[in-house]
C-alpha cells in the first residue's frame, strides 16, 4: 500500500468514525465540539468517489425523512461506501475499481458487491458510476481468474503480502490473495452484481472473454465442490485458539455424503461451517446460476453455457428438498446439514443467511416455508438470537454471544410486510449507533456504546438501501 493510499484510508477512516481492527471493542461518542446532527462525511475534496445522481438521491430520500436524527443517519451511511471505500484506476488499459470493506485494506467478493448494490437503480444515467461497476466488474472478473477459492483480496494482484492473520494459513495461496476461506457466495455475489447492472444500465461493456472465462471457473468450482467422487483440491487451516477460524479433519470439513449439493468450508461470516453443506448459500448458487445462464444467452448467445449452468442450478434445487428441510418440523429450513441426516437450525447476521433468502431472490417473500424458517430465526430456536435492553436482533460465531448485527435488524425490515415491525426496527437501528452516525459489526444487547468496527460500509450501504427503499414504497412510515 502506498503512502498516499494509507493517508487516505486514514481520512476516510476517521470520517467514518475512527480506524478499528476488526476485533474487540470500540466506545462511541458524540462530538462535543460540533453540532449534534453536523454532517460525518469526509469534507467534498476527500471524498474518494463522487456521484451527482447518488448526491440528488440523498437530498430527494433526505427530505422526506421526518425524524432529524433518522436523516442524519442517513446522510452519513448511505454515501459512505462511494465517500471512503472506493478506489479507482486503471489495469491493463481497462477500468479498474478497488473497494475496500472499510477498516481491513482488502477487497472481499462479497461485501464489495454488497456495498455498491443500492446505488444501481442509478446507473442509467450517471456516467461516472457506469464506470465504477464497469471498473468493479473487471476487477470481480480477475480476483476470481486468480483463484476462485478465496474470500479476499489485495489492491496489487502481483503482491504476497496477504492479511497478516492469514500470513501462515496453510493452504494453497496465490499472489493477489488477502484470504483463501472457501464460500460458496464469494463466487454468488459477482453473479448477483453483474445481473444487476446489466439490468439497471443495458451496459454490456463489461462482460468480456475474460469475464466470462471467470465465469466458466465459477461453475467448474460449484461441480468441483460438489464431492460427487472424492473431496476435492480445497483445504484450509489456520494456527488459530478460534476453532470457528478451522474446518475439522485436516481443513476439508467435517463428513459428507455427496447428494448434489455443493460443500462450503466457511459461512459468509467467514467462521467455519459446521456441516458443509450450507442450506442458504445453496439457495444463492441456484439464484446465480440462473442469473448467469440468462446473460450468457442474451448476451453472448452461449445456449450450451447456459444450459449447463441451469442444469447444475436444477440439480442443487432438487438436492435442497430433499435434504433441506428441517428434520422433525420439514415446515421451515435448516440452516446447514451434511447429506446423512444431521443438520443444524441457526441463523447468521451475514448474508446469504436463511433471513435473507427473499432479499436475494432465492425465493418469494410471501413463500410460506421462507416465512415460517424467517420467524424461527428470530426466537429463542436461534442460538445467536439475542433480545437485550437496547435491541433485539441476530448475530453469530464471529463476534460471540450478546452481541446483536445491525444488518440483521435491517435486513428483517427489508424482508418485512408489517408497518409495526419496520418502525420497531427502525427504532433499533436509530438508537443503537452509540452517538457516532454510522452502524457497525455489532453491539452489546444491553449497552450500545460496546461496539465492534466504527468503520464497517457493508453495514452503512444496507441502511441506506433500506431508506431508500421506504421512501420509495412506504415514505408515511419516515414522516414522523
Amino acid at each position: 500500500m502506498t503512502m498516499t493510499r494509507r493517508t487516505l484510508l486514514k481520512l476516510a477512516g476517521a470520517a467514518a468514525g475512527g480506524l478499528a481492527s476488526g476485533t474487540g471493542f470500540a466506545r462511541g461518542q458524540a462530538a462535543a465540539t460540533t453540532p449534534r446532527y453536523a454532517s460525518h462525511r469526509p469534507p467534498p475534496a476527500k471524498r474518494l468517489f463522487t456521484s451527482a445522481a447518488v448526491e440528488r438521491q440523498l437530498a430527494q430520500t433526505t427530505a422526506k425523512i421526518g425524524d432529524p436524527e433518522l436523516a442524519w443517519l442517513f446522510g452519513n451511511c448511505y454515501p459512505n461506501t462511494l465517500d471512503t471505500t472506493v478506489h479507482l484506476d486503471t489495469l491493463d488499459g481497462r477500468p479498474d475499481t478497488f473497494i475496500v470493506t472499510g477498516d481491513i485494506d482488502a477487497m472481499w467478493l462479497r461485501d464489495s458487491s454488497a456495498q455498491v448494490w443500492p446505488y444501481l437503480p442509478l446507473a442509467r444515467g450517471d456516467k461516472a458510476l457506469q464506470r465504477l461497476y464497469r471498473g468493479l466488474i473487471h476487477r470481480q472478473a480477475r480476483c476470481i481468474a486468480i483463484d476462485p477459492y478465496a474470500n479476499a483480496f489485495l489492491p496489487d494482484p502481483r503482491s504476497r503480502a496477504a492479511l497478516s492473520w492469514a500470513l501462515h494459513d496453510d493452504t494453497d495461496m496465490r499472489p493477489g490473495v488477502a484470504e483463501r476461506k472457501w464460500e460458496i457466495d464469494s463466487l454468488c455475489w459477482p453473479i448477483r452484481l453483474a445481473h444487476g447492472y446489466w439490468q439497471a444500465s443495458g451496459d454490456t461493456a463489461p462482460f468480456d472473454d475474460d469475464w466470462r472465462a471467470a465465469m466458466h471457473a465459477v461453475l467448474a468450482t460449484f461441480r468441483t465442490q460438489q464431492r460427487k467422487h472424492d473431496r476435492g483440491p480445497y483445504h484450509f487451516q489456520r494456527l488459530s485458539e478460534v476453532a470457528s477460524e478451522n474446518p475439522p479433519l485436516s481443513g476439508y470439513g467435517n463428513p459428507t455424503r455427496p447428494v448434489g449439493l455443493i460443500h462450503s468450508m466457511f459461512r459468509p461470516s467467514d467462521d467455519a461451517c459446521l456441516y458443509p453443506l450450507s442450506v442458504p448459500s445453496n439457495f444463492f448458487a441456484v439464484t446465480s446460476l440462473r442469473q448467469l445462464a440468462t446473460m450468457s444467452d442474451t448476451i453472448h448467445h452461449d445456449r450450451q453455457f447456459a444450459d449447463d449452468c441451469r442444469a447444475l442450478a436444477d440439480e442443487v434445487e432438487q438436492a435442497l428438498h430433499r435434504h433441506g428441510p428441517l428434520t422433525g418440523n420439514d415446515d421451515v429450513w435448516a440452516y446447514e446439514v451434511d447429506g446423512f441426516g444431521n443438520q443444524v437450525f441457526m441463523d447468521d447476521a451475514n448474508s446469504p443467511s436463511l433471513s435473507s433468502l427473499a432479499y436475494l431472490g432465492a425465493c418469494a417473500a410471501d413463500d410460506p416455508r421462507y416465512r415460517r424458517t424467517r420467524a424461527l430465526a428470530w426466537s429463542n430456536r436461534n442460538p445467536y438470537f439475542f433480545e437485550g435492553k437496547a435491541a433485539q436482533g441476530i448475530g453469530g460465531p464471529h463476534q460471540g454471544l450478546r452481541m446483536i448485527w445491525p444488518m440483521s435488524i435491517t435486513m428483517r425490515a427489508l424482508t418485512s410486510d408489517s408497518d409495526r415491525e419496520i418502525a420497531q426496527c427502525l427504532h433499533w437501528l436509530k438508537t443503537t449507533h452509540a452517538g457516532t452516525g454510522f452502524m457497525h459489526e455489532a453491539f452489546d444487547q444491553d449497552d450500545p456504546s460496546k461496539y465492534t468496527r466504527p468503520w464497517f460500509a457493508w453495514a452503512n450501504s444496507l441502511f441506506g438501501e433500506l431508506i431508500v427503499t421506504l421512501a420509495e414504497q412506504r415514505p408515511r412510515l419516515l414522516q414522523a
